[in-house]
């Protein structure tokens, strides 16, 4: 055998050379099971409903609103987006009433429940990138530290886009003693990056398990997934009930709008409180982000049809994504919830709330954001006014 024999491949050797915030391509065993998923067919993951995943129409239209420079102002607060000062303070004390929640920002959000302690999409880096120097960076602090964050008892994934799954914070978590609930295939990043894979649950939809006397389900979302250059669709994205003896909790992760959330809340619901994505929306990928109003929708969908439990709008002030106003998804969702009679949780970040307690309501953002125009509200309608002559003959009789 000569010595060119032992050489690694042209593939193998391009594939060390990829950075580390891509993560790893599911292979063997997990690939294997990849393949025997009743949602994976012609080579990649398919979505519940049809969903397209590139955005449409011209992408020279979507740049020239993108990288307009009033356009751009728009989507950054006006000032300091307000951080809740005593999260840590507050964390100390257990919940009262068995369910505590607190938004860190974006997607992650701390779930206290029955006792045990789950963090859902955490991103504790400064940008939601691979790289170090460049991609989209905070709009505003974390509330604190990681470290200080104490002993979590499951880390959930919802995917594994940049801003749900992030390479320093998980990292940081391989060093603990956590165990990680994730989609089918994202597990091969978690591996890459220290995570033991004893401590790595993956689910495909339907699936549960159950960690530390609470369950957790990966249910179905309407997404997609990829890290690196070739986006190959091995990894899964979904939505998570998570269920105690008492209290009962959902994350949507990433999803479009789909009929799929009265089934979920028909078979897990309903839902003490809802953690559903409102942000980042467009026209041009209408299919894979919800806007407020789908996005309160979906939560009557998962409550049977009717206002129940509170909904925490995520997924939105925390990195700019999108083209609409950086507010523009908290006010629109205050508007949806209060014309639906739908109580919801409007924390800053890093508030902690318990859905049965009271709530935070304040608009905070107003403070902070450039003035926001509401072309979803709908003009009032009152009664026609009275020809003063109408009103005049009336007097005279």
């Amino acid at each position: 055998m000569t010595g060119a024999d032992n050489q690694p491949s042209l593939r193998t050797r391009l594939r060390s050379l990829r950075p580390g915030g891509f993560g790893a391509d599911p292979a063997g065993a997990r690939m294997e099971r990849i393949r025997r998923s009743p949602n994976f067919a012609d080579g990649v993951f398919q979505n519940p409903v049809g969903a397209r995943t590139r955005p449409s129409g011209s992408m020279l239209e979507f740049a020239k609103v993108y990288f307009h420079r009033e356009q751009r102002a728009r989507r950054s607060p006006d000032g300091t987006v307000p951080v809740h000062a005593g999260t840590l303070a507050d964390l100390a004390r257990p919940p009262a009433t068995g369910l505590r929640l607190t938004w860190m920002g974006h997607s992650s959000v701390l779930a206290e429940i029955d006792g045990r302690r789950v963090l859902f999409d955490p991103v504790w880096g400064e940008r939601c990138s691979p790289f170090a120097f460049a991609g989209p960076r905070r709009l505003h602090p974390v509330p604190l530290p990681l470290a200080a964050l104490g002993a979590v008892d499951v880390v959930v994934i919802s995917h594994d886009h940049y801003d749900h799954l992030d390479l320093p914070t998980i990292k940081a978590l391989a060093g603990t003693e956590t165990v990680f609930a994730v989609p089918l295939g994202v597990g091969a990043h978690l591996e890459r990056w220290g995570v033991p894979l004893d401590r790595i649950h993956e689910l495909d939809w339907n699936e549960t398990v159950r960690i530390a006397g609470i369950s957790l389900t990966a249910t179905p979302a309407r997404h997609f997934c990829g890290r690196g250059l070739r986006n190959q669709q091995h990894t899964l994205w979904a939505s998570w009930v998570v269920a105690g003896p008492e209290q009962r909790i959902y994350h949507s992760g990433d999803t479009g709008y789909f009929s799929g959330f009265q089934d979920i809340g028909a078979e897990h619901g309903p839902f003490d409180v809802t953690m559903i994505q409102v942000g980042a929306y467009s026209e041009y990928w209408p299919d894979i982000h919800m806007t407020p109003a789908e996005g309160l929708r979906a939560h009557l969908d998962l409550q049977g049809d009717r206002p129940h439990g509170v909904v925490l709008p995520i997924h939105w002030g925390t990195f700019n994504l999108a083209p609409h106003a950086w507010a523009e998804p908290g006010e629109w969702m205050k508007d949806a919830a209060d014309e639906a009679g739908q109580v919801a949780a409007f924390p800053q970040p890093g508030e902690p709330f318990e859905p049965s307690g009271e709530l935070p309501s304040d608009a905070w953002w107003r403070a902070v954001s450039a003035p926001i125009a509401h072309p979803w509200r709908r003009p009032k309608v009152t009664d026609a006014p009275v020809p003063r002559e109408e009103v005049d003959l009336a007097r005279e009789w």
